[in-house]
């Protein structure tokens, strides 16, 4: 698969690959990558990194929002084989090794395979590798608080929920935040389209996830760039609070 690139701002990408997302930040040829896909999406990761006119060698770091298995793809290759720096909230760095794995099971799934969509996805990340453990051997926290030295200048806001260190990264200067599984507009095992919260089997601890909607939501933005779904145009606090009100709908009239 050819992963599908868009420019959404100056020197600012999103990717989309196997129903996965994920950011290229540019300054020249050096590149932020927030994000790498899953194990499958390799070869679509670095044909992105060309498409933008930069390459492996130029990426200055790795940013994850979460260490999950279509976040952590090939952030390990590129730190082995190119010294590339994998950089995380300092709660995620362990999950990030696996000392533990906070992940939806295959009893999770199997518990909502009644949902439309769980088991062709399921199936689906199968075939990418989305259920191999790719680890990062030596992740590390972000290097200092507030803007990161980095292409893009992109904040890191802790949004735990999801996972215990879950971070969505915000560019203040271009309206953007990139909302990793925090805030997603669309999913393969969701009914509805635009910002939302994920099912709630995806989530370690959803009502730490809800909160986390109001954090989202005091950053200044009208640009979403999340992990899952298509880029969403329109302020960034109505799409949390849009996602808020889903969430609650959701675990009202649920099963």
């Amino acid at each position: 698969m050819r992963a599908d690139v868009r420019q959404v701002a100056e020197d600012t990408y999103l990717v989309h690959g196997h129903h996965t997302n994920w950011v290229i930040l540019k300054d020249g040829d050096a590149v932020t990558l927030v994000d790498t896909g899953y194990p499958g999406d390799r070869q679509g990761l670095l044909e992105s990194l060309a498409q933008v006119g930069s390459s492996p060698e130029a990426v200055a770091a790795v940013l994850i929002t979460h260490a999950h298995n279509d976040r952590l793809g090939s952030a390990e290759h590129l730190r082995t084989t190119h010294g590339t720096p994998v950089y995380l909230h300092p709660a995620e760095v362990p999950h990030a090794r696996r000392d533990f794995l906070q992940q939806a099971t295959i009893a999770d799934v199997v518990r909502n395979a009644w949902r439309p969509g769980v088991l062709p996805w399921a199936a689906h990340v199968v075939r990418v590798g989305g259920t191999e453990q790719h680890p990062v051997t030596a992740p590390e926290p972000f290097p200092a608080e507030g803007p990161l030295d980095l292409p893009g200048r992109p904040v890191p806001v802790h949004t735990p929920g999801h996972t215990d260190g879950h971070c969505v990264y915000h560019l203040p200067g271009a309206g953007i935040v990139i909302s990793g599984d925090a805030l997603v507009s669309g999913h393969a095992t969701s009914r509805i389209k635009g910002p939302q919260l994920l099912p709630d089997f995806f989530h370690h601890e959803h009502a730490r996830a809800v909160a986390s909607l109001d954090v989202i939501a005091a950053l200044d933005g009208d640009m979403l760039l999340p992990g899952h779904g298509p880029l969403h145009l329109g302020p960034v606090r109505a799409a949390a609070e849009q996602a808020g009100a889903r969430a609650s709908g959701n675990r009202r009239t649920g099963p």
